[in-house]
């Protein structure tokens, strides 16, 4: 009786031992297998190549807080007045003050405990890396990285100046970037609280075809085309199939600029200005939009700083410009 159950726990132990040994097999042959088809994962898993160092450099650009990550380089707030007033002033303003609906840069020290706070750099982030790494990233907003790194330490070291944190003859560089505190640095802390996993109940859900939209915010939906006060809004059916096709294009892409008339942009409403963009050619001008202008009369990015939009989606937006004007 006593060999008959030895003889099983034996069993027993000899098939746990196999299968651990056939389980480590399996995952370590798995393993080498996945480093050695490591540059042929398009081939296996269809979702692409291995990223380049070159490539992976190209989006490697953050800037931490401890200033890991910034180029050598450096200015003072004052080598930064003229710059930041050629390339960001039209929309933040000459002090900071933001144009229209265009980002507040500067005051708003002690109002975020108001209703409606101004959360500006100076007022509300935490550090001055975020400033120079937004700006490096998206600035000026008709043509993003296009600043040196002197250039973006010149125009942040000056809105740190206009926010009364640095002084104006200071030398803002990669050195001491990280030791420039922020007036509101100590009230951001790291969030601790637990993570909690919900499920999806997915039942008794609404049929999307029964939903119906009833009203809209006119200038607030996409859909909804402002017009200028006592101009009625241009229909569908006074639009030719080219300008119809560019609506969604400028209504995306164009009309930051379009609307305002940010660096030199014609606003859409603008009658004027537009006949007198068109009289080179209505070619010239799609040409303009494609490729990009710069001139006299302003700057225009290539394809208005969307380089994702096709040459057809930017001439049908010129189309519509010009229709609905």
């Amino acid at each position: 009786m006593m060999n008959k159950l030895n003889n099983k726990l034996h069993m027993k132990y000899t098939l746990l031992i196999v299968a651990v040994l056939c389980a480590y097999t399996t995952n370590s042959l798995s393993a080498n297998n996945l480093k050695k088809s490591d540059k042929y994962n398009s081939k296996l898993f269809n979702i692409g190549k291995t990223a380049s160092k070159q490539e992976i450099a190209g989006w490697d650009i953050d800037v931490r807080p401890d200033g890991h990550g910034l180029p050598e380089g450096g200015a003072t707030a004052s080598e930064g007045e003229e710059l930041y007033d050629e390339k960001c002033a039209s929309c933040h303003g000459s002090f900071g003050e933001g144009q229209g609906r265009w980002p507040i840069l500067a005051g708003g020290e002690d109002s975020l405990t108001e209703e409606r706070p101004e959360k500006t750099v100076g007022s509300f982030w935490p550090y001055a890396s975020t400033l120079w790494d937004y700006i490096n990233r998206a600035m000026p907003y008709t043509a993003p990285k296009s600043l040196t790194p002197d250039e973006v330490y010149a125009i942040s070291a000056y809105v740190l100046y206009l926010n009364e944190i640095v002084e104006d003859d200071f030398v803002l560089t990669d050195s001491n970037l990280a030791s420039v505190k922020m007036p509101n640095e100590e009230n951001f802390y790291i969030d601790d609280r637990p993570d909690s996993t919900n499920t999806r109940c997915m039942k008794n859900c609404k049929n999307p075809a029964d939903i119906e939209v009833v009203q809209s915010l006119a200038g607030i939906t996409p859909d909804q085309e402002k017009a200028p006060a006592g101009k009625v809004p241009k229909t569908a059916a006074s639009l030719s199939k080219l300008a119809i096709q560019g609506k969604a294009t400028y209504q995306s892409s164009c009309f930051v600029c379009h609307d305002s008339g940010i660096a030199g942009a014609p606003k859409i409403s603008d009658k004027d200005d537009w006949d007198k963009r068109i009289e080179p050619g209505l070619d010239q001008l799609v040409i303009h939009a494609i490729k990009g202008y710069s001139g006299n009369t302003g700057i225009m990015p290539p394809k208005g700083g969307n380089l994702s939009l096709s040459d057809e989606q930017v001439t049908n937006a010129v189309h519509y410009m010009i229709e609905a004007k």
